[in-house]
């Protein structure tokens, strides 16, 4: 895929609204999902919304993505709505590399997240972490750092193939019981710096409430472009925002 740069559906500048009329993260059955593309797309429709991207988990083994580009292709036809094939992606070690599927050619954008702390010795998800820390084996600073830096690190080998979205920010020092208050602003700036140099817009993720309004506010602060995202797992919840109204 050529990394060439286009147009992010519902981004905005740190000195503009967020589009409302726009979703940058939705489930499908392809995935994590529990619905068709075409039902997720009547409920877009339904929600008053002009663009939508698909961004359905995938992985090594992932062997569906030619069949959920079709049937994204095919809803285009039928619809005035602006749809986007794009895919969510994990960063897996602390160098930033990703689990990337075979083939990235049908994919519009790459959406980066981090769900589990990558580690030299594996991905330590939100429970090991918690034990980790309960241990006295990471701080709390350890975390934010591993974490900030990965973060950059795979948005930097996203965007070699794709135009990147950060998927739900730092949610995990939320699922393991820290305040996003251990983010120094040297984090915070080293992030926003590494969005702006890849062109990563950031993702403000009505279902996991991601960033927070602190996090929002510092990086609209240094220009990073944010775009409303719902992670909507059900076509019902595609659009529908209410911590975003907060934020």
């Amino acid at each position: 895929m050529s990394a060439k740069r286009e147009s992010v559906i519902g981004v905005v500048s740190a000195v503009d609204a967020l589009d409302l009329t726009t979703d940058a993260h939705v489930h499908t059955g392809f995935s994590a999902g529990r619905d068709a593309v075409g039902v997720v797309v009547s409920a877009a429709d339904l929600a008053g919304l002009t663009a939508v991207t698909f961004a359905d988990q995938v992985g090594p083994d992932t062997t569906w993505l030619p069949a959920y580009a079709d049937s994204v292709r095919r809803a285009q036809r039928r619809t005035e709505i602006r749809l986007r094939i794009a895919a969510e992606i994990e960063v897996v070690r602390p160098d930033g590399w990703l689990a990337l599927p075979a083939d990235l050619s049908h994919l519009e954008a790459v959406s980066v997240a981090v769900s589990g702390l990558p580690l030299p010795t594996g991905v330590a998800g939100p429970r090991e972490l918690r034990a980790l820390l309960a241990a006295g084996r990471l701080t709390a600073d350890q975390v934010a750092e591993t974490l900030v830096t990965a973060t950059a690190r795979g948005i930097e080998r996203a965007s070699r193939y794709a135009p990147t979205q950060l998927a739900r920010p730092l949610s995990l020092l939320a699922q393991v019981g820290l305040d996003d208050a251990v983010l120094g602003l040297d984090l915070i700036d080293f992030l926003a710096a590494a969005c702006r140099e890849t062109g990563t817009v950031v993702e403000i993720s009505e279902a996991w409430r991601s960033p927070s309004a602190r996090l929002v506010a510092l990086l609209r602060a240094a220009e990073v472009p944010l775009v409303p995202a719902s992670d909507a797992r059900y076509a019902t919840e595609v659009g529908q925002w209410q911590y975003l109204r907060r934020v």
